[in-house]
């Protein structure tokens, strides 16, 4: 299955309860990470990382699926054509 360059926005609210978990899953999928950034956003008590992705879409899928299911987590994601 081919890769797909894209991205994945994910807000963490309640850092301290859900972060290890969240990290735990996106480092499942390190050797298709191509970048991440990660910005705690104090004001609003919550954390944003960005992950920018070469990935098949089953992947992806499988990916944003296990983060969105955690309590807390909200997930986007976007590919390119």
């Amino acid at each position: 299955m081919e890769k797909r360059l894209g991205f994945i926005g994910i807000i963490i609210e309640h850092r301290e309860d859900c972060a290890h978990e969240v990290n735990k899953i996106i480092s499942q999928y390190g050797d298709s990470i191509v970048a991440r950034v990660g910005i705690p956003y104090k004001e609003r008590h919550c954390s944003v990382i960005t992950l920018v992705v070469d990935i098949t879409t089953d992947d992806l899928g499988a990916l944003t699926g296990k983060l969105g299911a955690i309590s807390g987590v909200t997930v986007k994601s976007g590919v390119a054509k």
